[in-house]
């Protein structure tokens, strides 16, 4: 399964093996802690702009795609701290608020809906004595499952949005590669990999183009993710910070 992250053990939902099955809420986001990013769809750009480096991520420019940059060093989130809070008025990308449940693609030949719905069976929050069914008595579904999958759908239909996005941005060649490079201390971390919006291609778009861009709304996501660059000095201030914690913690175990 594609893009499932965190996710240690999803399967199928079902209807029969799944009819007691209960969910809590649990107050924490600890699942998340050791992502250092997330993709993100296009419709999330202007609110994650305000606290996250909106930039687009892959080998090459062909399999680049949006994500939100969460930290700098691998396996670490640092919008989450040590007890699994979220920063507080801070945005969390639908990624992660989709969990513990996921739509994936069905194999190709298989009957029925191209997608269905899988949950992590290791979500703590999962059991059978405690919290909201996920089924009523009758079998059918819950307000709550009937919640979580409509958001689930909304999703998938903002991701199908999101790739002709970037399928515009490859076609007028307009992303360039950027490396990211913070030195603390004497130490280098380098993000490599990442790509932006070449702003002097964006200027010289022709006017069909442009006025296309202006009418789906393109130009909105687009300086969205540049007025989000700002935000990754932020995320290295948030390293140093976590950092000088972490020496701070040594020194008195010492």
């Amino acid at each position: 399964m594609a893009e499932v992250l965190f996710y240690e053990r999803p399967v199928p939902l079902n209807r029969n093996e799944h009819k007691d099955l209960r969910i809590k809420p649990i107050p924490n986001l600890k699942f998340a802690s050791t992502v250092h990013s997330v993709p993100l769809t296009g419709v999330e750009f202007p609110a994650a702009a305000r606290d996250l480096p909106v930039l687009f991520g892959g080998l090459t420019v062909e399999d680049a795609g949006p994500m939100a940059l969460l930290g700098m060093r691998q396996n670490e989130n640092l919008f989450i701290d040590a007890d699994g809070r979220w920063e507080a008025n801070t945005y969390i990308p639908a990624f992660i608020r989709r969990y513990p449940f996921v739509l994936a693609e069905k194999p190709a030949g298989a009957e029925g809906d191209d997608f269905t719905v899988f949950l992590d069976e290791a979500y703590e929050g999962f059991g059978t004595s405690e919290g909201d069914r996920l089924f009523k008595e009758d079998g059918g579904e819950s307000e709550l499952l009937s919640n979580a999958v409509k958001f689930l759908g909304e999703f998938q239909q903002h991701v199908a949005r999101t790739q002709w996005f970037m399928d515009q941005l490859r076609k007028h060649d307009l992303l360039e590669p950027r490396n990211i490079s913070l030195q603390r201390d004497g130490k280098v971390i380098n993000l490599n990999g990442l790509f932006v919006v070449n702003e002097e291609k964006l200027r010289q778009l022709d006017e069909k183009t442009a006025h296309e861009f202006l009418r789906e709304g393109v130009f909105g996501w687009i300086y969205a993710h540049l007025l989000s660059l700002s935000n990754i000095d932020r995320v290295g201030q948030r390293l140093g910070q976590r950092e000088d914690a972490e020496a701070s913690a040594a020194a008195l175990k010492n």
